[in-house]
């Protein structure tokens, strides 16, 4: 049987705390699944801790997560415990997202060296490593590369067992194996270009797509179809032509599960066939503005 379709969106920002929690409320009442937040140091976003407990604290049964938290900007030991106390919090409802850090502009605004793509996601795999080892109670102790921890013994614990469930996101073959090991859930996006400048383009279109979910597939053997396989909406457009789409907007993508247009009816049957030939059933969307375009795709395909 197909995965249940779910439905999330990135939200960045809210004029106040009230405002925040309407949003986050919406969200619920429009069956969204999952709000969600980015982690960057540059432009006008919240705070992904802080946004996702409010969040949590204004809802009872919308998920809150992150698409992504940057491993680079936070020890795994913090994080952990930043993680189990959302989790608790929440009542188990965070989904943690997690990727290396990859903008350049945050890296160079905040003096922090942005290290090549493998660097990044060697730490990012040692990261994963300690948080789960943390979360399992008990003392710990892990020595790597990139991390060391000496017999710490973290509380609280997180309520999920296991921990919460863990997204991971990205398009280049070295982070989708790591996914396929590591990752409850994972958002299929183009790879970002290694000088942090933004996605390669070279990695655009359905092919590369398809490509994507072929090494899933042999990375992960017998776990691949316990993977839950999502992707993020860059654009969706009833009833628009997306080459009257300016060049800002992810034309790339068009013929992928990333770009959606047409009738609302076409739109909908375009989501089932991604789910019936690729498995994916969880589309987030990444654009707050196209919010109200969303809401009947969500309103007739959630939970189905």
């Amino acid at each position: 049987m197909p995965r249940t379709f779910r439905f999330g969106a990135v939200l960045r920002m809210a004029g106040s705390g009230r405002e925040w929690a309407d949003k986050a409320r919406r969200l619920e009442d429009d069956g969204f699944s999952t709000l969600l937040v980015p982690d960057h140091l540059v432009g006008p976003r919240f705070s992904p801790v802080a946004a996702m407990t409010a969040a949590a604290c204004a809802t009872t049964t919308l998920k809150v997560g992150t698409l992504v938290f940057a491993n680079d900007f936070r020890h795994p030991a913090v994080l952990a415990k930043e993680a189990a106390t959302i989790d608790i919090l929440s009542g188990g409802r965070l989904e943690l997202g997690l990727g290396t850090g990859w903008m350049a502009h945050d890296y160079e605004r905040a003096g922090l060296i942005l290290d090549p793509p493998g660097v990044r996601i060697a730490r990012l795999a040692e990261s994963l490593r300690v948080m789960k080892g943390l979360w399992r109670g008990g003392p710990f102790t892990f020595q790597g590369e990139h991390y060391a921890i000496n017999g710490l013994d973290q509380m609280p614990i997180p309520i999920s067992e296991g921990g919460p469930r863990i997204m991971l996101g990205g398009g280049g073959p070295k982070m989708l194996a790591l996914a396929a090991r590591e990752a409850d859930i994972v958002n299929l996006t183009m790879r970002v270009r290694a000088d942090g400048a933004g996605p390669d383009l070279t990695d655009s279109g359905r092919a590369a797509f398809f490509k994507k979910i072929d090494i899933m597939r042999e990375a992960a053997g017998e776990r691949f179809p316990d993977i839950e396989l999502g992707t993020s909406v860059l654009q969706i457009g009833l009833g628009s032509d997306p080459a009257q789409w300016s060049a800002a907007n992810p034309s790339a993508q068009v013929g992928t599960p990333q770009v959606l247009v047409g009738s609302l009816d076409e739109i909908c049957d375009t989501v089932r066939g991604w789910r019936e030939e690729l498995g994916i059933s969880y589309f987030v969307l990444h654009n707050e503005e196209d919010l109200q375009a969303f809401r009947p795709v969500v309103a007739r395909l959630a939970e189905l």
